[in-house]
C-alpha cells in the first residue's frame, strides 16, 4: 500500500486550522499542522516527505505566511505551497514562483481539488 501523500497545514487560529485538517484529511492526505511559519521550519526540517504546505499568510511570529512560502521555494523547491488569508489578496508578483492562493472562507471543493492536484 502507498503512503498518503503529505500535507503540512500552518494557521494560528485553532478552529480554521482544524477545518483545514479536516478537508486535507478527507482529501486523503496525511496531515501535519503548524500554529506558525517558525513551527513549520522546524517540521520541514524534520519531514523530507512533505509534498504540500498550505500556509495562512497573516500570522504572528518571525515571519509571515508570505516569508514562509519565499523560505520553502528557496531550501525546499520541490514543495508546492497554497496561500491563504481572509484579510488580503497578495499580487501575483508577490507569490513566489509555482505557489498558488486560495480566499479564505474556503470553498472546499476548490481547496480539495487545488491540494489533490499539487499533492498528488
Amino acid at each position: 500500500m502507498v503512503a498518503p501523500p503529505v500535507v503540512l497545514i500552518v494557521e494560528d487560529d485553532f478552529l480554521v486550522r482544524m477545518l483545514a485538517v479536516d478537508i486535507a484529511e478527507e482529501a486523503g492526505f496525511s496531515v501535519l499542522q503548524a500554529i506558525d511559519a517558525d513551527e513549520a521550519i522546524e517540521v520541514l526540517q524534520k519531514r523530507p516527505d512533505i509534498r504540500v504546505v498550505f500556509t495562512d499568510v497573516d500570522m504572528p511570529g518571525s515571519m509571515d505566511g508570505l516569508e514562509l512560502a519565499h523560505a520553502i521555494r528557496h531550501r525546499w523547491p520541490p514543495i508546492q505551497v497554497v496561500l491563504t488569508s481572509g484579510k488580503m489578496r497578495p499580487a501575483a508578483d508577490e507569490l513566489p514562483k509555482l505557489s498558488r492562493f486560495i480566499s479564505k472562507p474556503y470553498d472546499i471543493h476548490l481547496l480539495t481539488g487545488l491540494l489533490r492536484e499539487l499533492g498528488g
